[in-house]
């Protein structure tokens, strides 16, 4: 039994060696792999993270999107390329890439592939030199922040795997899936299907052969709080998928994660390695006869494999495209056998439901909520950061109490609840329990639960093209509306922001919305819209003064029309 296909792996190989992937090197790994030369290239040019030529001898990548944005980002692209072309280093290529996944530490950016944090043109310098000189640029490390988690049922390491530990035991499948059913516990990376159901689907599903899938991309703007959990509570990710197989009868489970986290990839093969010497991994889980194999499977980059389907096709070694559905997953998912797909976040609330109960789970939510949840906050406070709230926690008390409230002093304008996709919303909204229905209620969603805070000085139809055009930069093309919508809606919101706005735009935009969702294959394009929808509705007066008084009030917008 197998899990993810070698070909992504190959492909990564090939490009560490040779920097690139040249052809000859994809002819042969076709006669080895017995694939279709075709289709290996198809698989190289879809996704961001593979070269078909030489990389330059210096590339400088700098993140634009969303919580950079706000953090100077622009500012830095447009400085680094004056600084390039005034004092090289020769041959230096510098242009904008999509999120890197560190919005609490922005802005970022990755230089020959290794990403730095908080950077400043004066701190960036220097490592372009090394970086030109074939140097070692300063490494990321990641370790836990001594936070304790409500979430941790172990308060020592040697407790840990006690619930795998007590289902190899007993068998209780049953009991676990009544026990997450009793918990209300839903999907934590946007969609909130309910696990317990989730995991009994695929239980109940035909044929032996089924797997654990965990989905760590969370490339979206804004989102980053499934790394933190990874640095901070490895061991509960482990568990919760070697429970998943236990009540579901897979045998392999596959951890996905971003290519951007290589720290996070190094802690959780290392914790696999834990767990297996524990027992909690390999032919025989605990004694039980049961067999569960765990690997990391790590991700080519690209938004789009955030989506179940989409990442089920990159693990089989294609081009990372949603497939349609029906059927599901839980039916015809990885390699079209049984899969539970859940997110980091989700596997990590398991153990400790099954431990403290599921009454213990629902009583730490507030307002009505149930639960725990992580959150990232990013943009303009004080203390970016992921956070472990009560699920139900106003929003509020997160960005004024958790996060320090606004940076620089500056006043509160708008607020995402969970990165482009939820849209923004006004400060008159901020009470807004952080929950599933309540953000659903007020027209935007729980999502993953990455906050963005904007201040004053933001201008919300830049914040609705920045969102935007990420979506287009990421869209895999497979549908026409997302590939031809987003686009156009790019180009339309660049038209006003530029001075050459029209009334019939609104239309347009309004026309493409229904268009995008309704027909778009994947939530992608069902979201692009989002972002532009929601400043009409809650900042229509910013829109207005753009389109007909040809003005920014915030003076962000180039207004070249004027």
């Amino acid at each position: 039994m197998t899990g993810g296909s070698s070909i992504i792996a190959e492909l990564r190989a090939i490009q560490r060696e040779h920097g690139f992937i040249p052809v000859t090197a994809l002819r042969d790994l076709s006669e080895r792999a017995r694939v279709p030369l075709y289709q290996l290239h198809g698989v190289v040019s879809f996704f961001p993270h593979f070269r078909e030529s030489p990389a330059p001898p210096v590339e400088v990548l700098v993140c634009d999107d969303m919580s950079c944005h706000r953090r100077g980002a622009a500012a830095l692209l447009a400085a680094v390329e004056e600084h390039v072309a005034q004092a090289g280093p020769p041959g230096t290529v510098v242009r904008p890439v999509s999120c890197l996944g560190r919005c609490d530490r922005a802005p970022a950016c990755a230089v020959n592939d290794t990403i730095l944090s908080r950077v400043t043109l004066d701190g960036l310098a220097p490592h372009l030199l090394t970086a030109a000189v074939g140097g070692t640029l300063p490494a990321e490390h990641a370790a836990p922040d001594g936070r304790a988690l409500r979430v941790d049922p172990y308060t020592e390491p040697g407790q840990r795997y006690a619930a795998a530990r007590k289902l190899a035991t007993d068998g209780d499948a049953a009991g676990v899936i009544a026990a997450l059913k009793a918990s209300n516990l839903r999907g934590m990376g946007g969609a909130g299907f309910p696990t317990g159901l989730k995991w009994e689907i695929v239980r109940n599903a035909e044929g032996s052969e089924k797997y654990i899938v965990c989905n760590g991309d969370e490339s979206e703007p804004g989102t980053f709080k499934d790394r933190h959990i990874l640095e901070n509570a490895p061991h509960l990710l482990v568990e919760g998928m070697v429970l998943a197989g236990l009540v579901t009868g897979a045998r392999q489970g596959i951890v996905y994660i971003r290519h951007e986290y290589e720290p996070q990839i190094e802690i959780v093969e290392r914790e696999i390695a834990r767990a297996r010497a524990a027992g909690a991994v390999g032919p025989d889980v605990f004694g039980s006869g049961r067999a569960f194999e765990l690997e990391v499977f790590v991700s080519p980059g690209g938004y789009i494999c955030g989506e179940e389907s989409a990442l089920l096709e990159a693990i089989e070694g294609k081009r990372a495209e949603p497939r349609n559905k029906p059927p599901f997953p839980g039916t015809h998912g990885l390699w079209n056998k049984p899969t539970v797909i859940n997110n980091v976040e989700t596997f990590v609330m398991t153990p400790t439901i099954l431990l403290r109960g599921a009454e213990w789970f629902k009583a730490q939510g507030k307002s009505g909520a149930l639960g725990l949840k992580f959150v990232g906050i990013s943009g303009d406070v004080v203390r970016p950061g992921a956070y472990e709230i009560a699920m139900g926690t106003p929003a509020r008390e997160v960005i004024f109490d958790l996060a320090g409230g606004m940076a620089g002093g500056r006043r509160f304008k708008a607020w995402a609840p969970s990165g482009p996709s939820s849209g923004y919303l006004p400060p008159a909204l901020v009470d807004t329990p952080l929950d599933f229905k309540a953000l659903a209620d007020v027209g935007s969603m729980l999502g993953s639960g990455a906050l963005v805070v904007l201040s004053e000085d933001a201008c919300m139809l830049d914040m609705a093209l920045n969102a935007v055009r990420f979506f287009r930069n990421e869209s895999c093309g497979k549908c026409v509306p997302c590939r031809v919508g987003s686009a156009k809606l790019v180009e339309i919101l660049g038209d006003i922001a530029r001075g050459h706005g029209r009334s019939e735009h609104l239309a347009v935009i309004d026309d493409l919305t229904h268009a995008l969702t309704l027909t778009s294959i994947c939530g992608l394009g069902q979201v692009v819209p989002v972002p532009i929808k929601s400043v009409l509705t809650h900042f229509r007066p910013e829109i207005d003064d753009h389109l007909l008084r040809r003005r920014c009030p915030a003076g962000v917008c180039p207004m070249t029309g004027v």
